[in-house]
């Protein structure tokens, strides 16, 4: 079994290279991308997302990688086709296949993406009593919501064990979660990539819209929903000196390297100006319940 403390990465000297927003405004960050509209509910048959389309998902499930496996379950959802070749061909993957992605960080970052929210819509479809809970934390984002190489994962298990590295939930990205199955430590990602919060869509309205990523684009892709996300999100004021900011920036707030790199990051998004220096204030989260809402 492989140690993460002994995989070696795809820059080939043992480390995964930095996010693309980190490079100071990459050509994708600095590319002006639109506002994301929301479709609320499934698409007709034959749509597609990314590339994948629902004509395609007859394709043989086992004749795809797990990434396309990821992907095409996720246009299936959209799509309303049937869902379950995908479901039964992720439950059924061999582990030693994900540990092939170790090396390749695209191909694992554009796989949990795509699985984290095509959980939280089977988990909307088949358990929304789940998310009306009082106890929604413990109840829907605990639950099982995909099975992949026979583990059955729940979205914080996706979220916080493997896309952000074994971060607690609680933390504000600052402390590890704690007691990480042997799953979660084989399969975790060097992360966190601070963008993943503008990609991940957990089933309330204020989440960001649901898209497809692939290997092949996938940091081009994330800019695009960071970028989107906070051009629609973000609101500047820059008489007053302050910035409003989704909650998402105060329960991560060490994803993104505190209140400095909060400010950084944003100003890699144009969020505000260069030379601003504003105060941060959260907005509130609005947990109303908002299944199927995919990006255009």
């Amino acid at each position: 079994m492989c140690k993460r403390s002994t995989r070696v990465g795809i820059n080939g000297d043992g480390e995964w290279p930095a996010p693309a927003w980190g490079t100071a405004r990459s050509r994708a960050a600095r590319s002006r991308a639109p506002a994301a509209h929301t479709g609320r509910g499934l698409l007709r048959r034959g749509a597609s997302v990314s590339g994948v389309t629902a004509a395609n998902a007859t394709a043989d499930a086992a004749d795809l990688s797990p990434a396309e496996c990821a992907r095409a379950l996720l246009a299936a959802l959209r799509s309303g086709d049937d869902p379950g070749p995908y479901r039964r061909q992720l439950a059924t993957l061999d582990e030693t296949t994900l540990d092939a992605m170790a090396t390749d960080r695209e191909a694992a970052l554009s796989f949990w993406l795509n699985c984290y929210n095509a959980g939280t819509q089977l988990l909307l479809d088949e358990r929304s009593d789940l998310y009306d809970s009082s106890l929604r934390f413990v109840r829907f984002f605990g639950a099982d919501a995909l099975t992949v190489a026979g583990t059955g994962l729940s979205l914080d298990d996706i979220e916080h064990g493997i896309v952000r590295g074994s971060k607690w939930s609680y933390g504000m990205g600052y402390l590890p979660r704690p007691f990480p199955s042997e799953f979660e430590r084989r399969h975790r990602l060097p992360g966190p990539d601070p963008r993943v919060h503008f990609a991940l869509n957990c089933g309330a309205e204020s989440c960001p819209a649901i898209r497809s990523f692939d290997p092949d684009g996938v940091d081009a892709q994330l800019d695009r929903a960071t970028r989107a996300y906070l051009d629609a999100e973000v609101e500047h004021d820059r008489d007053a000196g302050r910035v409003a900011l989704p909650r998402v920036f105060l329960w991560y707030r060490g994803d993104f390297g505190s209140r400095r790199g909060i400010r950084t990051f944003l100003r890699a998004y144009d969020a505000i100006p260069d030379d601003a220096n504003p105060a941060l204030e959260y907005r509130s989260w609005d947990w109303s319940k908002a299944p199927g809402k995919f990006a255009d």
